[in-house]
C-alpha cells in the first residue's frame, strides 16, 4: 500500500511521520526547505507535561535537558506578587521550554535511522489530484516531481498550500495581539522561574508598557515578550533595547545586569479555524488547520495533539481497511476542541484587555484576570488545558455496567504504573501510539506477587478471552490502583490516551461494543470509501 503524504516539515509534520512509523505505517514528508532549520532563540515553544512525554516517547531524546523546566511561575502586578505557583514533578509537572529549533533539530534525528518516513527535501508542493484508490501530489523545485499516497495530511503551516488546494475557508481575526521579543543571558533574582509581570511600576509611554513575560531557557537565557498595543507601530532595535534595560533594572531594584542579547523578534498572534480539517483522503493539521495563541496559550500543543489524533486513525485505516468514520471523527474531535479554546480566548480577551472600566464593576477582577492568564501560559483551565472528547461519534452509548473514574469519558487518561503481559512494570503512557487499543484491569495485590501467581486467577482468565475477541487489536494491562477506580474495574483506553469508558467488572458485551463504537464500528466497505474520495476530490 501507498505511504502517508506529509506536507511540511514542522515540528507536526515530523512528529505525525514518526507516529506513523511507530505504528508501522510509511510516509513521505515533502520539505520545502532545505532541511534544516534556523537556530532562533527568540523563538520557543511551551509543551504541558503530556505533549511533551510524547515527543519523548517519539523520539527518545533527553527533551528535558534540551529545554527546561520551571522550579515554578508568579504572577506579578505593579509591585505586588499576586500568584505563586511552585512545581512538583509528581503532582503538578511543570511545563517545558524549548526552543523550536531544538525540538524539531530532535524529531529530524529521530528519524534518521527510521526505514519507513522518506524526507523529500526542496520539495514545494503544487499540486494534489485525489481518486478512490489514493492520492496523487506533485511537487516543483530541483527534485520535482509525482508522489503517490494513501492520504495526505497538509502540515504546512498558516499559509498552508494544501488547504488552498483544496479550497478551504481559513476565517477568524488578524493581529489578535502582537509582542515583541527578546532572548538574552542574564542573571535575574529570581533562578528558574517564569514570570508574568502586568502594569509594571517603571513603565513609560509608548508600546511594551502594559506587560512583560519572562521564562527560562537553559544555560542563562531568558525569552522576554512585552505586549504591544494595538496598531502597527515599528519596533526599532533603540526601542528594544530600552526596553530591555528598563524592564533588567525595575526587576534588579533599579541597576541593570549585565545581559548578553542573543535574538529578536516581533511575535503577532491570529486567531483562525479552518473550515473543515479532511476533505476525502486529504487532512489538514496544525497551524495549517488553526492558529491560536492570545493569553499565553501555545498553539503548537494543539498541532500536536493533531498529530496524536490522527496517526493511530490513519494506521488503523492503512492497516486493516476503510474506516470512514473513524477518519471521520479527526474532525469533529479536533477541531471542537480547539474550537473551545478559541471561543474561551475571545470572551477572556475584552475582560483582560479592556482597562480599568471592567473592574469597576467586577469585584476581584484583578486576580481572577491573573488567573485566567496563569491558566493560558501554563497549560490549564479552558484556556490552556487539553481537549476532551466526550462528545465524540465514537464515544459509545447505553453501556449498563459503565461506572465513574476520576477521568471522564474522552478525557486524557492518568499515568499510572501498570504491568505488562510480560509481567514488566511500566508506565501506562508508554504503551500509547501503538495502535492497539488498551484494557486495563484495576486489581490490588498485583504489584506485590508475582504475574505468575495471579494472571491465570480470579477475573482474569475471563478477561483475556474477552480482550482477544476484540473487534480491533489490544493490548491487556493490570494496575494496582487508578484515581477513583475500584477494585475490579477495567478502563478501555485509545491509542492517543484518551479514556473510552470504565466498566464495572467484566462485562464481555459491554466491552466489545465500546471497542467497536471506539474504532468507528465497522469497518466501512470499499464503496463508501471511494464515493468519499470521489466527492472530496481536489484537482490540481
Amino acid at each position: 500500500m501507498d505511504p502517508v503524504i506529509i506536507v511540511g516539515a514542522g515540528p507536526v509534520g515530523l512528529t505525525l511521520a514518526l507516529a506513523l512509523a511507530r505504528q508501522q505505517v510509511p510516509s513521505v514528508v515533502l520539505d520545502e526547505g532545505p532541511g534544516k532549520d534556523e537556530p532562533r532563540l527568540a523563538r520557543t515553544v511551551v509543551l504541558r507535561e503530556d505533549t511533551a512525554a510524547l515527543l519523548a516517547r517519539l523520539t527518545g531524546a533527553p527533551l528535558d535537558a534540551a529545554g527546561a523546566h520551571w522550579a515554578g511561575w508568579r504572577s506579578m502586578r505593579r509591585k505586588q506578587v499576586t500568584r505563586e505557583i511552585t512545581f512538583d514533578d509528581a503532582d503538578d509537572p511543570a511545563p517545558l521550554h524549548i526552543a523550536q529549533h531544538v525540538l524539531t533539530n530532535a524529531l529530524r534525528a529521530a528519524l534518521e535511522g527510521e526505514r519507513l518516513v522518506k524526507i523529500a527535501v526542496d520539495s514545494r508542493l503544487d499540486s494534489v489530484e485525489q481518486e478512490p484508490s489514493g492520492v496523487t501530489a506533485h511537487t516543483r523545485g530541483p527534485k520535482g516531481t509525482w508522489w503517490r499516497g494513501s492520504h495526505l495530511v497538509g502540515c504546512d503551516g498558516p499559509r498552508s498550500t494544501v488547504r488552498k488546494l483544496l479550497d478551504i475557508r481559513f476565517p477568524g481575526r488578524t493581529a489578535v495581539e502582537r509582542h515583541a521579543v527578546a532572548a538574552l543571558r542574564t542573571e535575574l533574582p529570581w533562578a528558574d522561574e517564569a514570570l508574568l509581570h502586568r502594569t509594571p511600576p517603571w513603565r513609560t509611554s509608548g508600546p511594551s508598557a502594559g506587560e512583560v513575560t519572562g521564562r527560562p531557557l537553559p544555560d542563562g537565557v531568558w525569552r522576554l515578550d512585552w505586549l504591544l498595543p494595538p496598531g502597527k507601530d515599528l519596533v526599532t532595535p533603540e526601542l528594544l533595547v530600552a526596553r530591555i534595560r528598563e524592564t533588567l533594572a525595575g526587576w534588579s531594584n533599579g541597576s541593570t545586569p549585565p545581559y548578553e542579547l542573543l535574538d529578536t523578534g516581533v511575535h503577532t498572534v491570529h486567531h483562525r479555524l479552518a473550515r473543515r480539517w479532511r476533505v476525502g483522503r486529504v487532512f489538514l493539521a496544525g497551524d495549517a488547520a488553526h492558529l491560536l495563541g492570545a493569553l499565553g496559550t501555545q498553539g503548537l500543543d494543539e498541532g500536536l495533539r493533531d498529530a496524536d489524533n490522527l496517526a493511530w486513525k490513519l494506521a488503523l485505516a492503512w492497516h486493516h481497511g476503510p474506516h470512514e468514520a473513524l477518519l471521520d471523527s479527526y474532525q469533529a474531535e479536533r477541531r471542537a476542541a480547539v474550537a473551545a479554546r478559541l471561543r474561551a480566548a475571545d470572551q477572556a480577551l475584552p475582560l483582560l484587555r479592556g482597562g480599568a472600566g471592567i473592574r469597576a464593576y467586577v469585584p476581584g477582577a484583578v486576580r481572577g484576570h491573573d488567573v485566567l492568564l496563569t491558566e493560558g501560559h501554563l497549560g490549564r483551565g479552558p484556556l490552556g488545558a487539553p481537549g476532551t472528547y466526550g462528545d465524540s461519534p465514537l464515544a459509545p452509548r447505553h453501556l449498563e455496567a459503565e461506572v465513574p473514574v476520576d477521568t471522564a469519558p474522552g478525557a486524557p487518561v492518568e499515568d499510572v504504573r501498570v504491568t505488562a503481559e510480560d509481567g514488566t512494570f511500566v508506565r501506562l503512557r508508554d504503551r500509547l501510539g501503538r495502535g492497539a487499543l488498551l484494557v486495563l484491569l484495576i486489581a490490588p495485590g498485583t504489584g506485590v506477587w508475582e504475574r505468575r501467581h495471579w494472571v491465570s486467577a480470579g477475573i482474569m482468565p475471563r478477561l483475556a478471552a474477552a480482550v482477544t475477541a476484540l473487534p480491533s487489536p489490544a493490548e491487556l494491562l493490570v494496575a494496582e490502583s487508578y484515581p477513583g477506580a475500584a477494585a475490579h474495574t477495567v478502563l478501555l483506553i485509545r491509542p492517543d490516551g484518551h479514556l473510552v469508558t470504565a466498566l464495572n467488572g467484566v462485562r464481555a458485551a459491554d466491552l466489545y461494543a465500546a471497542a467497536e463504537a471506539a474504532v468507528g464500528g465497522p469497518a466501512g466497505t470499499p464503496e463508501a470509501s471511494a464515493a468519499e474520495a470521489t466527492a472530496g476530490s481536489a484537482a490540481k
